[in-house]
């Protein structure tokens, strides 16, 4: 058996764009297109520039993801501000693992699942919109609560969180989707932050401060 695997068959473009920003990439471009064709130079310049800069934002690779059993990997790119345990948080009774990934604009914001398993619910909350580098985001902020039993019988919860500039949350899962770790399912627009519950017997794989890919970086081990 190889060390990786790909969770979503690899796409066939050299630069793959996630098809939640093509309305936005498209409206970039007419609105480019206009001033052009108006010889409106200074403005065409800067539409160019936007559609660009939106491309990159919404932009989609493809990720390689650990191929052995109990390997948890991250759900987004960004950098890690939370690793460690809490007790009865919002959305885990008890003790658990909580990990916080932080996503700035220029990460790849294209979400994936953690673990391998079956989707028991999908919850969506509105709320508000702190910049989601603050640990207060977790509570108050617009959010997304996916919740994945594994065939082993254990239970990850996966919380997409709106940030300062986010106002879109975007989850593709419903209750009873089966799902591969790695696999895309979602995204959030401009900025945010994703936050992940294991099992308190988990071994952290990642520390605050450590940089994450979705997908390929391993954030613990429930083996």
């Amino acid at each position: 058996m190889s060390d990786f695997s790909w969770s979503d068959p690899p796409n066939h473009t050299a630069f793959p764009v996630a098809r939640a920003g093509h309305p936005f990439i498209f409206a970039a471009v007419f609105t480019t297109a206009v001033f052009a064709l108006l010889e409106m130079n200074v403005p065409a310049l800067i539409g160019l520039a936007v559609t660009f800069s939106i491309c990159f934002f919404f932009r989609d690779p493809d990720r390689v993801v650990p191929n052995y059993d109990g390997a948890v990997v991250s759900p987004a790119d960004g950098k890690v501000v939370f690793a460690a345990p809490v007790d009865n948080s919002r959305f885990v009774k008890g003790s658990c693992i909580k990990i916080s990934i932080f996503m700035s604009i220029f990460n790849v914001h294209v979400n994936r699942i953690p673990h391998e398993g079956q989707v028991k619910a999908v919850h969506y909350y509105p709320g508000k919109f702190f910049s989601a580098n603050l640990n207060k985001a977790s509570k108050h902020n617009e959010h997304n609560a996916v919740f994945v039993e594994t065939k082993e019988g254990k239970n990850i919860c996966t919380v997409q969180i709106a940030g300062l500039i986010a106002r879109r949350i975007i989850c593709k899962l419903q209750e009873g989707d089966t799902v591969a770790r790695g696999g895309r399912f979602g995204l959030i627009c401009f900025g945010s932050r994703l936050d992940v519950y294991l099992p308190p017997d988990t071994t952290l794989k990642v520390a605050v401060g450590n940089r994450v890919k979705a997908g390929t970086s391993v954030l613990g081990d429930m083996k």
